[in-house]
């Protein structure tokens, strides 16, 4: 029954939290997270995040959280939210997902569900995640225990469309299971459940979402490498063809973030797994992962014009995150564009007001400031469009720079006339 869920959600990052905030308003609910830190800065009302207001957390009266997994046994309505990321070598890594099946089964009593959200490759679900759960806790999927998956919708930083109003794809181990994780769903999502019909559709879902952005961004940038050679901007070529109603509106960038930059590998890896290579998705993924490289390479190009040797060259990066507005550093594509300046030996200075320095320094080895600390940069790369860069006249950029630096505006933030580069 709805009235004896008690749910326990586990991973309180961009997607965890906001569950776990939404859940307690209804349900006695208990957010874990490995990290004690994180946990003690939610316990103080605040999240780092910024998905969450501070209020949003007060006003979760049955909310709770903890780092010890022993404070979940007496749930019964698991929901796991950790992180799937890529290794080295571009091969999913499934250890988050494998430990936190491992803690759930500890804690896992008969009659409970398990739901997972974190995005996966078709099958991950009842192949990697079923075993662990029946090895380390003795019960039966199906008879003691069930699953669910219904994959995380979130999009940091949007302050429009948020967790309850993005319609919810859901879904159960058996019909009965697949109708009770929609009816708890549908409790808090006011736009609205969509039941898939497996676990497996759902799953596929979730990753083919992304993966169909990734492959349109790709084609842009593919455009935009073409209209360079031509000698044409490419935001007038997308401008003109947007004028037809059925054009669809992407635009060249860096392609980072936790999820499109890396979902499509796990789709990859599993068509691989069956025999068949998946030429489309990855040819995109490597046209979006070499951009960085073309990004610099104009740089230089144009350096070398003005006479300024890239390798003596003093180059100030604008934003650090992997999108705008947002303190996300998962997966970010500018490192990408700080390295391959490295390597032809120029000073890079990153300028970024949103960015936790510490993480910066703890996760890329990089010293972030808060605002522009110098005034001799030979060039300046807009990397991403904070609301803090668009409020910064070009005119005051400039007076941070060399007689003849070179501003690079890859997120068209400053009018056209007032650059030298856009990608």
């Amino acid at each position: 029954m709805m009235s004896d869920v008690k749910i326990a959600v586990l991973g309180l990052g961009y997607v965890g939290l906001p569950l776990a905030v939404e859940f307690g308003k209804k349900y006695e609910t208990i957010g874990f997270d490995i990290k004690e830190d994180r946990i003690k800065e939610l316990l103080k009302g605040f999240d780092s995040t910024l998905e969450v207001t501070d209020e949003e957390l007060k006003g979760s009266s049955s909310l709770s959280f903890s780092s010890q997994i022993e404070s979940l046994k007496q749930s019964n309505f698991y929901i796991v939210t950790v992180p799937t990321p890529i290794d080295k070598n571009k091969r999913p890594d499934l250890t988050p997902l494998q430990k936190a099946s491992k803690a759930v089964a500890s804690v896992l009593s008969k009659g409970d569900i398990v739901v997972f959200e974190s995005t996966v490759y078709p099958g991950v679900t009842e192949e990697v995640c079923k075993p662990i759960l029946e090895k380390e806790s003795g019960l039966t999927f199906n008879k003691d225990f069930y699953l669910g998956y219904s994959p995380e919708r979130i999009n940091p930083g949007d302050r429009q469309h948020r967790l309850t109003t993005i319609l919810k794809v859901t879904s159960g181990s058996t019909p009965e299971v697949a109708d009770f994780v929609d009816e708890v769903y549908a409790s808090i999502i006011t736009a609205g459940t969509f039941k898939a019909e497996s676990i497996k559709v759902a799953e596929a879902a979730k990753v083919i979402e992304n993966t169909q952005r990734d492959l349109n961004i790709a084609l842009i940038n593919e455009l935009s490498l073409i209209f360079d050679r031509v000698g044409i901007d490419t935001e007038h070529v997308l401008k003109a063809a947007g004028t037809k109603w059925n054009f669809l509106n992407f635009r060249p960038g860096l392609v980072g973030g936790h999820c499109i930059g890396v979902d499509p590998y796990y789709l990859t890896h599993k068509a691989e797994e069956l025999g068949y290579t998946p030429e489309v998705i990855l040819a995109g993924r490597r046209i979006n992962d070499n951009m960085a490289s073309f990004v610099v390479s104009n740089l230089v190009k144009q350096l070398s014009k003005r006479g300024i040797n890239a390798g003596k060259s003093k180059v100030l990066i604008m934003g650090l995150t992997f999108k705008e507005n947002c303190p996300d550093l998962r997966n970010t594509k500018v490192t990408d564009i700080i390295k391959e300046l490295a390597d032809y030996g120029s000073t890079v200075d990153v300028y970024d007001p949103w960015v936790d320095k510490e993480e910066a320094t703890e996760e890329y080895g990089l010293e972030v400031y808060s605002e522009i600390s110098a005034n001799d940069y030979d060039a300046v790369i807009v990397c991403v469009a904070h609301k803090e860069f668009k409020e910064l006249s070009v005119k005051d950029l400039r007076a941070k720079c060399n007689a003849d630096a070179v501003i690079y505006d890859l997120k068209y933030v400053y009018p056209e006339s007032l650059v030298d580069l856009r990608l």
